[in-house]
């Protein structure tokens, strides 16, 4: 009777000492944050218990979570380097942050502020921050040069208005740190009002901080878009790299080879049931199959190709026109190769060129 209850609380001990967040981890963050929340309202007072409750579960699950994980870890040999890693950091503030600042006397509703940390758990889990952080490390050093020119236009916005305003508004602009204030709203183009020159040089002075402002939040948009997009395009060529060392045509090529195949296709995410090919159809690329499976409708049957075989190149072989329906049976990812790559290519690779025309050839045959 207990052997099912006692499977499952090891496969679920088991989920939990990954790294990874699990389903539960996702539901106690979400439920503990909202009772936070909740709890903050001073109208939720007829529900205070029941939040406590909600929020007390939460916390219990975070503290086991921590537990089981540094079982994990210390069975591993691997304590001293998940304690000191960020997920371990994470998991123990997690689950001693509120703890702690109760027995030292917080005041609950004080103390269960502290549970808005959990929400840290799932920042691992956010899809493209490795990215981020690896585009934040490569363009460190533009980056830094902008907010240096960022400092500077501030500190010499802020200084020029004191010495212009200070007598005009000395409420306002009395000191250089009160004038920082306004050089910060001003450059970041937030613009709340609150404190505004009013001397001729003062506005000119204003002008120029607000233009700087868009050259210098232009410049880091401009850095971060390109480092964004060199990744992406480094991630999608080694995608399309281990798409293409799959195929049996392309594993025999030297790694220089296949960086040259990998250059010009491109690749396709394509559902269960898509037409890829009509009949009749002008033809200008052909495909490799790197993953899933495609059927050909040829008169009177139909074929079906799998992982690592190719279709379409009739078509660039010298008839244009193409000779059958061709469409996804699952999800597949395909690999495009355009005509004038394709020529290229064959130049490039005679062996790999007369492959597929034996291939083509073989199935010319078949198909009559």
């Amino acid at each position: 009777m207990f052997k099912p209850l006692i499977s499952s609380l090891a496969q679920f001990a088991a989920a939990t000492a990954g790294r990874n967040m699990t389903k539960a981890a996702y539901v106690a963050v979400s439920i503990g944050v909202l009772s936070m929340v909740l709890l903050s309202d001073k109208r939720a007072h007829e529900a205070h218990e029941w939040i406590s409750a909600l929020l007390w579960t939460c916390l219990a699950y975070f503290v086991f979570e921590w537990l089981v994980r540094l079982r994990h870890m210390t069975q591993q040999g691997r304590l001293s380097l998940y304690m000191s890693s960020s997920a371990g950091l994470v998991d123990a503030i997690g689950a001693l942050a509120v703890p702690v600042a109760l027995v030292l006397g917080v005041e609950p509703r004080t103390a269960w502020l502290l549970s808005v940390l959990w929400v840290l758990k799932v920042v691992p889990g956010i899809p493209g921050l490795r990215q981020l952080r690896r585009v934040l490390v490569l363009e460190s050093g533009p980056l830094l040069s902008v907010l240096v020119i960022f400092l500077m236009v501030v500190f010499l916005a802020s200084v020029a208005e004191y010495f212009l305003e200070r007598d005009v508004q000395p409420q306002t602009f009395g000191s250089v740190p009160a004038a920082l204030w306004w050089a910060v709203v001003t450059l970041t183009t937030t613009g709340y009002g609150d404190a505004v020159p009013v001397t001729p040089l003062g506005r000119l002075v204003a002008a120029a901080v607000m233009i700087s402002g868009l050259g210098v939040f232009g410049l880091w948009t401009g850095i971060l878009a390109t480092g964004f997009a060199a990744e992406t395009r480094r991630d999608n060529f080694l995608k399309t790299w281990e798409a293409v060392s799959k195929v049996p045509f392309f594993a025999a090529l030297g790694p220089a080879a296949i960086a040259d195949v990998t250059h010009m296709l491109r690749t396709m995410e394509l559902p269960a049931r898509t037409m890829i090919i009509r009949k009749g159809a002008q033809g200008d690329c052909m495909y490799f199959i790197a993953a899933g499976e495609v059927e050909v409708d040829l008169p009177g049957k139909k074929v079906q190709l799998g992982e690592g075989a190719f279709f379409g190149e009739m078509a660039l072989l010298g008839n244009n026109k193409r000779g059958a329906n061709v469409s996804t049976t699952k999800v597949s990812r395909l690999l495009v190769l355009d005509l004038v790559d394709f020529r290229v290519l064959m130049a490039r690779h005679p062996d790999l060129a007369e492959t597929i025309d034996a291939e083509a050839k073989r199935r010319a045959l078949e198909n009559k």
